[in-house]
């Protein structure tokens, strides 16, 4: 029998969350709307359902009566048959297991959609997703993949995840792979699990993270990923928790420990107006981004809103290109915006002279002029792994 409760500081943080959240819209006149579209983002039959299936987890400790889960800073502790927060992850007797070895998409695409635009232009990407996320943003354009367990519409549609027959398939394609769409972190046994299958044949793991792990989750996971995209919606600590339910302060540890520990950034941050759109919050964000380092391309995602922010008005290009402004102003180099300002916003020039030293369309790189990774015309090296 599967039994799911909420602990005493789950109970804590929900009802400071649902407190925080009706400031909040009541601020921004945001109407809350519950019956978003349909967003399919899986190759999978859209009406087939299947059995979660649970194997054994890492990440974990003994912690009085329960188990204590170690991957994120929720930090749920468990009793016999519980299930965390994130709905993935369950207390088995006296050790934890995950359901995320399991994916609901796998399709095959390029490295710029991720985003990622200075790791390997180019690169052809299988990507998969398991349900699940440590956060509850109420815009999520994925919510029916990622808010598995807190809305009946999220149900549990997947095919299991053989790691030796993925990285089989991505060697045939010349791929790396990328997990993405829900929450990676929740996925490290299986990501780590695909590394030590993959290290040997050259296969790469990508990740698009929301960054919510703990320290020591990073570390073990951290020397095992090619490159990391993360999400980083707002610096303001309210305004973080009523969008997402979580605090931000351990994003913000996470990019920092993977820079440390050599991975390759980079930032997103999609702009919904009403929330962290406003000149104020861009210039906060700004600053956040170039204390981690001036050289992080910073991706601006033009939003949509859905899930239960459905009726809040997409971002407008005006607000994208007052952002592009402001980063720049800040003294960031790498600022891009893929769709609404144009092919400039989303190439990349030389800081030093000016020269456009990458060229992009929409989702592919055209062409690349850098030299040795340096700008042909002055010599200055553009930070990236560009072969």
């Amino acid at each position: 029998m599967i039994i799911v409760r909420v602990t005493a500081g789950v109970a804590w943080m929900e009802r400071s969350l649902r407190s925080v959240i009706q400031v909040f819209l009541a601020e921004t006149m945001i109407m809350v709307h519950c019956s978003p579209m349909y967003h399919d983002n899986s190759d999978l039959d859209p009406t087939a359902r299947s059995t979660m299936t649970w194997q054994p987890a890492g990440f974990y400790r003994s912690q009085g009566n329960g188990v204590l889960c170690t991957l994120c800073p929720h930090a749920c502790v468990l009793a016999d048959g519980e299930i965390g927060l994130c709905r993935v992850r369950r207390r088995h007797g006296s050790q934890l297991e995950t359901a995320t070895f399991a994916t609901s998409v796998r399709h095959l695409d390029t490295i710029e959609r991720k985003p990622f635009y200075h790791y390997r232009p180019g690169r052809k990407v299988l990507t998969l997703a398991a349900p699940g996320c440590s956060f509850t943003c109420l815009y999520c354009q994925n919510y029916r993949l990622s808010q598995f367990g807190r809305v009946p519409e999220a149900f549990w549609r997947t095919e299991p995840v053989d790691p030796a027959t993925v990285i089989a398939a991505a060697v045939a394609q010349h791929a790396a792979i990328a997990l993405s769409y829900s929450e990676p972190g929740l996925a490290t046994e299986l990501t780590l699990a695909l590394a030590a299958a993959g290290r040997s044949q050259g296969v790469e793991i990508l990740w698009k993270t929301n960054g919510f792990l703990t320290a020591e989750a990073l570390a073990q996971i951290s020397p095992w990923l090619a490159a990391v995209n993360v999400d980083l919606k707002t610096v303001d600590e309210p305004k973080h928790r009523a969008l997402t339910g979580a605090p931000v302060g351990p994003v913000l540890e996470a990019i920092a420990a993977f820079i440390e520990a050599g991975v390759w950034v980079e930032i997103s941050t999609p702009l919904i107006p009403k929330f962290n759109a406003d000149p104020a919050s861009l210039r906060t964000i700004a600053a956040a981004v170039r204390e981690l380092g001036s050289h992080i391309p910073w991706h601006l995602l033009r939003v949509t809103p859905e899930y239960r922010l459905r009726r809040a008005q997409p971002t407008q290009p005006e607000v994208l290109n007052t952002a592009l402004v402001i980063a720049r102003e800040t003294g960031l180099h790498y600022v891009y915006v893929e769709r609404a300002c144009g092919p400039a916003a989303r190439n990349t020039f030389c800081p030093r002279c000016g020269v456009e030293v990458v060229v992009r369309d929409i989702g592919a790189t055209r062409a690349v002029f850098l030299v040795d990774g340096a700008c042909p015309h002055c010599g200055l090296v553009i930070p990236g792994r560009w072969d």
